[in-house]
C-alpha cells in the first residue's frame, strides 16, 4: 500500500530523521514539505529541510517556508536541537555541507498545501512533525480542503507527562490555538505523543555502525542520533555539571517514529478518546486524553445520561487515535532497515 503523504516540519534533529524514513519507504510517496518555525527559526527550518533531501539524494520535492510564529504566542524554538537547530552539524566539519542546490518553493506553506491537496489524484495524509500552525490556517482558509484530507497523524501531545512543561508537550506547547484548531477540524486525527516517541531508541553500537558506513544518509543518521536532544522518563536524574561533562546517549528516532505509525501501525497499541487542547493557565498545551472506562462525576452532574461511556464526557472533546505503547524493539529496526535503502 502507497501512502501519499505530505509532511510539516520544524527540521530539527528528529525531524530530519523522519525526513530521511519518508524519502526511503518504499510505501511512502512523499509529495511535498511544508516548514514551520518551532524547533528553530522558520529560516534555518528551511535551509536544514533542503540539507537533508540534498544528503538523501531525494527526488525533486517541493519544500515551502509557511508561519514564522504561532497564531498568539511569539516564537520560542527548542534548546534541545542545538543552536542551528541541527545537532550543530553547521560547525562540525565531518558534516557540514555548502548551501542546498535545491531551491525553496516560492510559494507560502499554505498555498502549497492547498495546491498539492487539490492535485492529488486521491486523499493525502498530512505527517505534522511540527506545531501545527500551518494546519489551522490552512483549515480555517481553505475549509472545503478538508475532504482532501485523509487523516492528520501528528507528533505532538501526551497522555501522560510533557516535556516542555510538567504536562505540555512542545509541539502542542508551542502553538496550543493551532493543535486546537487543528482536532475541532473535520479531518480525522492520530496522535503519536509522547507517550510512544520516548520509547523508540536505536543501540549505541547500530548508531556507531551507521556513523562508520560508506553511505553519506546512513553517516547523517548515526550523527543526529548521537545528538542528545532526547528525553527520556526512566533515566536517573543527573547533575547538571555530569550532564555538561559527558552527556549520556540517547538514540531517540523521534518524529521518525510517526512515520513508523504510518506504515506500521500493527505495532502500536491505539486507542480511540476523547482529547482536548487546555488553552489557559498553568496546564496551557496540555493535551487532556480521557481515558475513564466509565462515565464521570463531571458528566453525571452535567446532566449527561449513565452509561453512555466516555465519549464526550470532557466537555470540548474531539475523538482521537492516541497511541499509547509500541513494541520499540520492532520500530528500531523498522527505521534501520529503511535507512539503510539511502544512499
Amino acid at each position: 500500500m502507497t501512502h501519499p503523504v505530505l509532511l510539516d516540519v520544524d527540521t530539527g534533529v528528529d525531524d530530519a530523521l523522519a525526513i530521511l524514513f519518508a524519502v526511503a519507504h518504499p510505501e511512502i510517496e512523499l509529495l511535498g514539505i511544508t516548514c514551520v518555525a518551532g524547533n528553530t527559526s522558520l529560516e534555518n527550518v528551511v535551509a536544514n529541510t533542503l540539507r537533508v533531501l540534498d544528503v538523501a539524494d531525494a527526488p525533486p520535492v517541493p519544500v515551502a517556508g509557511g508561519a514564522i510564529r504561532p497564531l498568539i504566542e511569539a516564537a520560542r524554538a527548542s534548546h534541545a536541537h542545538g543552536s542551528d537547530g541541527f545537532g550543530e552539524l553547521s560547525a562540525d566539519p565531518d558534516f557540514a555541507h555548502p548551501h542546498s542546490f535545491r531551491a525553496a518553493d516560492p510559494r507560502h506553506a499554505v498555498d502549497l498545501l492547498r495546491d498539492l491537496l487539490l492535485s492529488a489524484a486521491e486523499p493525502v495524509t498530512i505527517v505534522a512533525l511540527a506545531p501545527q500552525t500551518n494546519l489551522a490556517l490552512l483549515l480555517r482558509q481553505h475549509p472545503e480542503l478538508a475532504p482532501q484530507i485523509e487523516r492528520i497523524l501528528f507528533m505532538g501531545g501526551s497522555a501522560g507527562v510533557g516535556n516542555a512543561t510538567p504536562v505540555a508537550e512542545f509541539n502542542v506547547w508551542h502553538d496550543p490555538e493551532a493543535a486546537a484548531i487543528v482536532l475541532d477540524s473535520s479531518v480525522q486525527t492520530f496522535m503519536y505523543g509522547l507517550d510512544v516517541f520516548n520509547q523508540v531508541t536505536i543501540d549505541r553500537a547500530d548508531a556507531d555502525s551507521l556513523l562508520a558506513a560508506p553511505g553519506a544518509s546512513a553517516r547523517l543518521a548515526g550523527r543526529l542520533l548521537q545528538f542528545p536532544m532526547g528525553d527520556d522518563p526512566d533515566a536517573p536524574n543527573e547533575s547538571a555539571a555530569a550532564a555538561d561533562a559527558a552527556p549520556s546517549y540517547t538514540g531517540h528516532i523521534g518524529d521518525a517514529g510517526a512515520l513508523c505509525a504510518l506504515v506500521d501501525p500493527g505495532a502500536l497499541r491505539i486507542e480511540r478518546r476523547p482529547v482536548r487542547v487546555e488553552l489557559a493557565g498553568f496546564a496551557r498545551g496540555q493535551t487532556i486524553v480521557d481515558r475513564r472506562q466509565r462515565v464521570g462525576e463531571d458528566a453525571i452532574h452535567a446532566g449527561a445520561a449513565a452509561g453512555s461511556g466516555s465519549a464526550g464526557t470532557l466537555p470540548g472533546t474531539t475523538l482521537v487515535d492516541v497511541a499509547l505503547d509500541v513494541d520499540r524493539s520492532r520500530y528500531a529496526r523498522l527505521f534501520l532497515d529503511t535507512i539503510a535503502r539511502l544512499p
